[in-house]
């Protein structure tokens, strides 16, 4: 879909709304350049501006593909194409949604191709249009512009980012385990974020060396420095999120430590409580059978007390002393000679 075609001619726009494409490439060839805006468009349309401009075919294929890394070609007859991944921050979903646009840029025109979640181009090209000793630098000016836009809007992104990881810092760091998973989305979503980020410094760089116009070149500069701070937050956050998860999982080692914990002394618990058991459960077991000798010679209250009460307390005496007799071997320090 064509969103805007518009010719620049001495820093101003020479027509209120869209110049048919015929057009516009035949006003490039008396001066000036064409900005030519596009989003998503079908394989029709593409053709018809290849066919108008000139375009090189590995070029138009090249913009209708989806990169996972901003990179820059220069083509023949001085086009060259720049491809830049924009990107905007899902607070809800906490993730980072890209998209894509790809620069045809020449002396006489620069084309467009927006793709999947682009930032808006129009603010660009208003801000360039109210900036004439910037425009008539001619179609780098609107290459400086489409970058200054999309390195600008990196800045939320980041800003995001580092709003949710704080989140995840504050509850690691205080001891509660945080959900292991969220960390790993957040860092996924940084690196991804760091891969668009970090090969647009050489394109930047390429582009400012490439560059004619002395005017554009400070503002190249300025982009470039904007996007080396970004560069850096996003490094500095993808290192962050690596700690944070390291010390998430030293937390959860705690706390599964302290439930191994917990579960050790209640089986120790319940391990004394069947040994106290143990000998009641023989008294009784032996002394329940019906034998003779039993039946005849237990009948009194003495023989109760000797073999039914003594059974008892007996067992449960030495099992006392041995369980203190281990008790005391365990805890026994090696003495200390102090001379």
């Amino acid at each position: 879909m064509i969103i805007d075609c518009a010719h620049y001619q001495d820093g101003r726009r020479h027509d209120e709304g869209a110049v048919p494409l015929e057009e516009a490439a035949a006003r490039c060839k008396t001066g000036g350049f064409a900005w030519l805006g596009l989003y998503e468009p079908t394989e029709a349309e593409l053709a018809q501006v290849r066919d108008t401009f000139g375009l090189h075919e590995l070029a138009v294929e090249d913009a209708q593909s989806f990169h996972m890394r901003p990179k820059t070609e220069l083509y023949d007859r001085d086009v060259r194409l720049v491809i830049l991944r924009t990107a905007r921050y899902d607070d809800a979903a906490e993730e980072v949604e890209f998209g894509e646009i790809s620069v045809f840029i020449a002396p006489t025109f620069v084309i467009t191709v927006r793709q999947g979640v682009a930032s808006e181009l129009r603010g660009a090209r208003q801000r360039l249009e109210q900036r004439p000793e910037l425009l008539a630098a001619g179609s780098t000016a609107a290459l400086w512009a489409i970058l200054d836009q999309v390195v600008d809007n990196y800045a939320p992104v980041v800003a995001g980012l580092e709003r949710d990881i704080d989140q995840i810092e504050a509850t690691v760091f205080s001891g509660t385990v945080a959900p292991t998973e969220r960390i790993y989305s957040l860092r996924r979503e940084a690196t991804d974020f760091y891969r668009a980020v970090h090969p647009l410094l050489g394109v930047v760089t390429t582009i400012d060396r490439a560059s004619d116009a002395p005017q554009l070149q400070p503002y190249l500069r300025d982009v470039h420095d904007h996007l080396l701070l970004v560069n850096e937050e996003v490094a500095a956050q993808r290192d962050l999120l690596g700690t944070v998860l390291e010390a998430n999982m030293a937390v959860i080692s705690v706390e599964q430590t302290k439930v191994s914990v917990r579960q050790n002394t209640t089986m120790e618990q319940l391990t004394i409580l069947a040994t106290v058991f143990l000998p009641l459960t023989f008294i009784t077991g032996f002394f329940g059978q019906n034998f003779g000798w039993l039946v005849g010679h237990i009948d009194g209250p003495v023989a109760f007390v000797v073999y039914g009460i003594g059974g008892l307390v007996v067992p449960l005496a030495l099992l006392f002393h041995w369980l203190r007799f281990r008790a005391v071997r365990s805890g026994t320090a090696v003495p200390v000679d102090h001379r």
